[in-house]
């Protein structure tokens, strides 16, 4: 099995920064395309940040030029540095990874850390 413990969440003042790490661990050949998702209270999970294994990125627009995604594949770890965040920015966040296994390719999911933004 994989397990992705996330780390990093907590309570910070609008226009502070927050750095939120991810761990992929366990039975793990590779691990491809690595994520963070978010989810406000009421709202649905949406997607914050992707990290391709070579290290392409892609971000939402509400996290452009604030946020920045990075990975160590080396510790099949990932990275999200966010800055400049607002009240808007509190939420649970999670981790996501596809991880490439010998017996196949499955999804995963962390279990999420809570970000709250005070203004």
């Amino acid at each position: 099995q994989v397990q992705l413990v996330e780390s990093g969440g907590g309570l910070v003042q609008a226009g502070g920064s927050l750095r939120l790490s991810c761990a992929a661990s366990g039975n793990i050949f590779r691990v491809n395309t690595m994520a963070w998702y978010r989810q406000a209270p009421g709202k649905q999970r949406e997607l914050v940040a992707t990290i391709t294994s070579p290290g392409t990125t892609n971000y939402a627009d509400s996290a452009k030029g604030r946020f920045t995604i990075s990975r160590e594949n080396a510790k099949n770890t990932v990275y999200l540095q966010m800055n400049s965040l607002k009240s808007e920015d509190t939420a649970v966040y999670y981790c996501n990874a596809e991880v490439v296994q010998w017996g196949g390719t499955g999804d995963y999911w962390g279990q999420g850390t809570q970000v709250t933004v005070s203004s």
